[in-house]
Formats: structure tokens, sequence, C-alpha cells
């Protein structure tokens, strides 16, 4: 596993989970993401492991998180993305998505995926994200 990292105007992006504030990222999706309310600690430590992340650092601390999971190959399905409110406006998330798309591990996959209540322009202008061409083929097993 790469790591890699984007730095811009004093910000930076890493994919080094060592660098991860988890006890930051179980509170924000946990308390304030509209699709992880209450997912315990360990959800959020297990699905780290075992996933490409990837962190923005404003100095030291920790404002932002994406999570990738993914074979590196041929699929991605890109969760979890958030950056705090107190930085948002800023251009970060635009910066993230497109970091992210632009993965060398990433950059060439044949399937990406994602889900989004109210994003979509986002995904679609910095991530070349579209609308699925096929939805009634793919199927889900929910649990909730």
């Amino acid at each position: 596993t790469r790591m890699v990292e984007y730095q811009r105007n004093g910000d930076l992006i890493s994919t080094d989970n060592e660098r991860l504030d988890v006890g930051f990222i179980h509170e924000l999706l946990s308390k304030t993401a509209y699709w992880a309310q209450g997912r315990p600690l360990e959800t959020v430590q297990r699905s780290s492991e075992g996933s490409l992340c990837f962190g923005i650092y404003e100095g030291v601390p920790q404002v932002g998180f994406a999570r990738v999971v993914t074979d590196r190959a041929t699929f991605a399905w890109l969760c979890d993305l958030f950056v705090v409110e107190t930085q948002r406006g800023q251009g970060l998330g635009k910066w993230l998505v497109a970091c992210i798309v632009a993965h060398p591990d990433l950059e060439t996959l044949r399937i990406f995926l994602l889900a989004t209540r109210d994003a979509h322009e986002l995904y679609r202008r910095y991530g070349g994200f579209q609308e699925i061409p096929a939805p009634e083929r793919l199927m889900a097993r929910r649990r909730v």
C-alpha cells in the first residue's frame, strides 16, 4: 500500500492511517453525519483499517476525512467523506474529491461508486461522477 500526500496552502491530505484521529472521525460520523448516526467506535476503527483513508490536516489537527473501500484494481466505493463545519467554504471538499480520484491506485478503476443525499454537483464537477447508467442492475443487501 503506497502512502500518498498532497499539499496546498499549508493544508495536507494524506493516506497515512497512522495520522488519523479515529476518535475525532468517530465523533463526527456518529453524531453529525446523516448516514452514520450512532456508528460505534469499533466499527469506525475496523472500517478505517480495511480501507484507503484520506485525512485532511490543517497544521496538526485533522479537519476532514474520506474512506475508499477498494481492491485498488477494478472497483471502489467512496464513503464517509466530511469536512468539519468550521472549515467549510474553503474548497477543502472539492480538493479532497479531486485528490481521491487522482490517487495512483484509483485513477484507472473500472467502477467507482458513491452515494450522496445532496452533494451530487460536487462529485460530478470535481470527481467526474455521474448517475449510474443502469441502476436496475445494482442490488444491495442492507441491515439497519
